[in-house]
């Protein structure tokens, strides 16, 4: 058992059956009365979200989750196949566990598998990814990085927007928690 003093982003809780990720935490010491902690917390199954204020103090029950490193091989039917880089060892996660981060992902890739139990929870990418736009309108003259944007399919099938200017077989950097367009890559 750990305190509310052990919180931090990223720790795993165990409370009421399911595992809740902490996202957002505060240290909250008022003027009058106790302190206590106020959390954010995703639920790592369902991707609900869900604020909880704990007493300072207070015992909570963290879940023990497995970091590790693995490379992304190939998407198999509904599944992802990956291999974790330490004994090769396979471990074909549900495309429901992989949800948006088959956007962003390239064969030989590496990313973070969490296995809770063996059980994978979550797929975790870089912050941004490296990826070529396969698809994209022609920009026209005058087009300008100050003007608008358009929309451009990436090497993934992901869709994103781009400045007007960039064109089919551009590289570039997207983010992969938002899939925002964060700049040209030059090789």
């Amino acid at each position: 058992m750990a305190s509310t003093a052990d919180i931090r982003n990223g720790v795993v809780l165990n409370m009421d059956g399911q595992l809740w990720t902490v996202i957002e935490f505060q240290h909250v010491k008022p003027g009058k009365g106790g302190a206590f902690v106020r959390t954010k917390l995703k639920n790592v199954t369902s991707g609900k979200t869900v604020d909880r204020t704990f007493n300072a103090g207070a015992k909570i029950e963290t879940a023990n989750v497995d970091r590790r490193d693995f490379q992304y091989l190939y998407q198999d039917g509904d599944g992802y196949v990956f291999m974790d880089t330490s004994d090769y060892n396979q471990l074909t996660v549900s495309g429901v566990v992989v949800g948006d981060a088959s956007n962003f992902m390239l064969e030989n890739q590496s990313v973070t598998v969490a296995l809770h139990e063996g059980e994978p929870l979550y797929v975790e990418l870089p912050a941004s990814v490296t990826l070529e736009i396969t698809y994209t309108e022609p920009g026209l003259q005058g087009d300008r990085s100050t003007g608008g944007t358009k929309p451009a399919t990436v090497e993934t099938g992901y869709q994103i927007q781009v400045p007007l200017f960039l064109e089919t077989g551009t590289k570039v950097k997207v983010d992969t928690r938002t899939g925002d367009y964060l700049g040209r890559v030059n090789d």
